[in-house]
């Protein structure tokens, strides 16, 4: 009689740690600095007027989708969900490579809305141009994790 559960077979790196620690391990500390920088870009663009909402619509698009999956990526790790797929190295570069320049793309469309609300509240468009900082430090880090783990 065969057993209902084949063995499970592992295809994880010997370098990637388990647990908190994998925080302070370079490829995978970039993790919660990506999720606080993008956090504070989606709450400061939903806590602005709204200048042009396709333009801004994108950046919160973008901003709140990265926020999740990276978060599902951060949990898949820190649960060692990994563990058990042999591309997974493969599939983090590309998603932080691809998520870097959507959010290149979004932080230049945050400016462009900065721009245009220079001349309508003060209050405005220092929340935009918080966001926009906070956009390209966002991208600063998508990227660099890419390469980080790339690399690796």
């Amino acid at each position: 009689m065969a057993s209902p559960d084949p063995p499970v077979t592992s295809y994880a790196p010997s370098d990637v740690p388990s647990g908190i620690a994998l925080l302070v391990t370079i490829p995978f500390a970039f993790f919660l600095p990506e999720l606080i920088f993008g956090f504070l870009v989606w709450t400061l663009v939903a806590a602005t007027h709204v200048v042009f909402p396709l333009l801004q619509g994108w950046v919160m698009y973008v901003s709140l989708t990265s926020f999740l999956i990276s978060l599902m990526f951060l949990l898949s790790y820190l649960f060692g969900f990994y563990k058990r797929f042999e591309s997974w190295r493969v599939l983090d570069s590309l998603y932080h490579g691809t998520t870097g320049i959507l959010y290149m793309s979004a932080a230049v469309l945050q400016v462009h809305a900065t721009i245009v609300s220079e001349g309508v509240d003060p209050r405005i468009y220092y929340i935009n141009t918080a966001a926009s900082f906070f956009a390209f430090i966002t991208t600063l880090l998508y990227i660099l994790h890419a390469f980080s783990i790339y690399y690796h």
